[in-house]
């Protein structure tokens, strides 16, 4: 028997997977078939999808929200200390 290779999916796919399994459209077992992946993996999708909804909703974007304030933050305080070393370098570049 050949060995199967794992398959990764993008988080796009499994986020379209879990919505269609949300719309109740179809079932699982037609998901599964349709896809060909099996129905455990739909409805872990499915259960992340509906444990993490409310972070698309929270004020400041929950975690990534926290990141990317501290990323701005340090980059305005690498482009001040550039601005105040430009211009010393500007004042003595004068003389």
């Amino acid at each position: 028997m050949p060995k199967q290779t794992r398959r990764n999916h993008s988080a796009a796919f499994k986020a379209k997977v879990a919505l269609e399994a949300l719309r109740g459209e179809k079932t699982v077992a037609e998901l599964s078939a349709k896809y060909e992946i099996h129905q455990t993996l739909i409805n872990q999708w499915k259960r992340t999808l509906t444990d993490q909804a409310s972070a698309a909703f929270e004020k400041g974007g929950g975690q990534d929200g926290k990141e990317n304030e501290r990323l701005v933050d340090d980059l305005y305080k690498q482009i001040g200390r550039l601005k105040v070393e430009n211009d010393f370098l500007a004042v003595r570049l004068k003389r």
